[in-house]
């Protein structure tokens, strides 16, 4: 049986990092390191633990059995080293190191981006990587440290921490509202062009609420069959200036549309209930400082913006 005073909690932190981007070359690019000395970190780790960690195909490493075990709890230690060093360190801890972020494709570009430029000026030893996809991100198969969601979050082990909210306005080109008018109910619009999103759970069902939902009668469904379908928000919104349909689109991707007169609100006093702008990282009693950083330049952003 291995000592553990034998293993190396350096060569740990690269095991992880190797699983996790797949490959050794993927890990030595986001570490700093060269491929061949992550290589040898591997070797002497599984010398170290005296069991073979990795399977190597032609195009991705894989577990061994032991190598899973061995990757999962090498998580954990690594999680409580990063929870000890913070209850040290405390608001003196440096923030610095590699921090990997993912956000939904357009509120990425519009919002996070520039929150992490603002990181970057005021901690110029950590670099940050962003990851702007629709897909669902597994934060531990993908190596995020932290995951921007916008809406209901599904149950999850992870912490979650609110930043922000956004509605969803009914929206239309001047063009579409001179051909198909000003709707006067909702159930006026099941009968016009719309601009579904497919990747929402009910794409051509639109529940909205009038002024917040405080009445009886302030809260509708509607169906809308005449749709155009696409898959992303971006899509959504150029479908929507072109003229193919009315959209129900997020107040922060469409309010500079709406002051130029490029988009009109239909039906101003509805929209959807308020959803969460929120950041997800893994469970830890002390979120490392790099993670702190993050979640406090956000909400001053989005504080200097309301």
């Amino acid at each position: 049986m291995a000592d553990v005073r034998d293993v190396n909690l350096n060569r740990l932190a690269i095991f992880v990092a190797v699983v996790e981007a797949g490959s050794l070359t993927a890990a030595a690019a986001r570490l700093g390191l060269a491929k061949t000395m992550v290589s040898t970190h591997m070797q002497r780790l599984e010398a170290e633990v005296g069991a073979s960690l990795l399977v190597r195909t032609t195009r991705r490493l894989g577990l061994t059995e032991p190598g899973r075990a061995f990757y999962e709890a090498s998580v954990k230690i690594l999680r409580a080293t990063e929870d000890a060093l913070a209850a040290i360190g405390g608001e003196t801890a440096p923030v610095r190191g590699t921090l990997r972020v993912s956000s939904p494709i357009d509120y990425g570009s519009l919002a996070v981006a520039p929150v992490l430029v603002e990181l970057r000026r005021t901690h110029p030893q950590l670099n940050v990587e962003l990851l702007c996809t629709d897909r669902y991100v597994d934060l531990i198969a993908d190596g995020i440290d932290v995951a921007i969601r916008l809406g209901r979050l599904a149950d999850s082990n992870f912490r979650a921490v609110k930043l922000g909210s956004f509605v969803k306005w009914l929206v239309a080109s001047p063009d579409f509202v001179e051909t198909w008018g000003q709707p006067q109910t909702p159930a006026e619009l099941s009968a016009m062009p719309f601009c579904a999103l497919t990747v929402l759970p009910r794409p051509l069902t639109l529940d909205l609420q009038r002024n917040g939902g405080t009445g009886d009668g302030d809260a509708e469904s509607v169906r809308c069959e005449n749709a155009l379908l696409v898959n992303t928000a971006d899509a959504c919104r150029a479908a929507t200036l072109a003229g193919g349909g009315f959209g129900l689109l997020t107040d922060f991707s469409i309010g500079g549309d709406i002051a130029a007169g490029r988009l009109i609100r239909l039906l101003p006093q509805w929209a959807t209930e308020p959803a969460s702008i929120q950041a997800i990282f893994p469970p830890t009693s002390h979120p490392p400082p790099k993670v702190r950083a993050l979640i406090e330049t956000f909400k001053k952003q989005l504080e200097r913006a309301a």
